[in-house]
């Protein structure tokens, strides 16, 4: 079993001299190879504060945080940088693609990041087949301000796990959507987990989301409460 993700005791504080906020309390984590965890819990809890101290783009307080092996606050932001563009794929609610650029352009950009030769047809040909697989190999050249709402975060989970990363972390990936166009987004999801075993870390309010993923980690006051395995359903 490969161990891609493991967080040791955690702590996030943000200190004021007149407050003091715990937004993550020792925190400990291990996420397999091909595991679909769902973070869930009430606003305020912590979950988007874990996310962001997972992929190092916030700092720990206290703790460690191991990305397929690598300390990743041993190292400084050149590190974490690295660790981000190599190692990891992010799915964000407000889909935070480049407006100036198709949706082949967007889904080019972690391979170029990665890549010697950025404009390569080998570079091209992945990007394309990428949103092949999200069904929008036919919208390649048009951009966001073109696409609906479901089509915009289907190039962004293109672009998320175009590069192979280790793990793909989703911020409330069907938050902006509606109903039958979160669950088109969540099949989808299922289905790269389950075909290219892709691991996923997936924050969310929708029962709905986490009734598919394998694994479910309920955060209360900045802990993990409770941590439950899901029997799922043969689809």
């Amino acid at each position: 079993m490969v161990r891609v993700l493991e967080a040791k005791g955690i702590w996030k504080v943000y200190e004021t001299a007149a407050t003091r906020v715990e937004a993550l309390r020792d925190v400990s984590v291990k996420i397999n190879q091909g595991d679909m965890v769902a973070v869930m819990g009430p606003s305020g809890c912590g979950k988007t504060t874990l996310l962001n101290c997972l992929s190092g783009l916030d700092e720990v307080s206290v703790g460690e945080v191991f990305v397929e092996g690598v300390s990743i606050f041993e190292g400084d932001d050149t590190l974490r940088t690295k660790v981000r563009r190599e190692q990891l794929g992010f799915i964000f609610q407000s889909f935070n693609l480049i407006p100036v650029l198709s949706a082949l352009e967007n889904v080019e950009m972690p391979l170029q990041l990665n890549s010697a030769e950025p404009n390569s047809r080998a570079i091209r040909k992945k990007a394309l087949n990428a949103l092949e697989k999200v069904g929008l190999k036919d919208w390649a050249s048009h951009r966001p301000a073109e696409l609906s709402g479901g089509q915009q975060q289907r190039v962004t989970i293109a672009r998320a796990y175009v590069h192979e990363p280790g793990l793909l972390l989703a911020d409330e990936p069907t938050g902006n959507l509606d109903t039958e166009t979160g669950t088109k987004i969540l099949d989808l999801l299922v289905e790269l987990n389950k075909e290219l075993n892709i691991t996923m870390l997936i924050v969310t309010h929708d029962k709905e989301v986490s009734k598919r993923c394998s694994r479910i980690l309920e955060m209360r006051d900045g802990r993990i409460h409770k941590d439950t395995q899901n029997i799922l359903e043969e689809e």
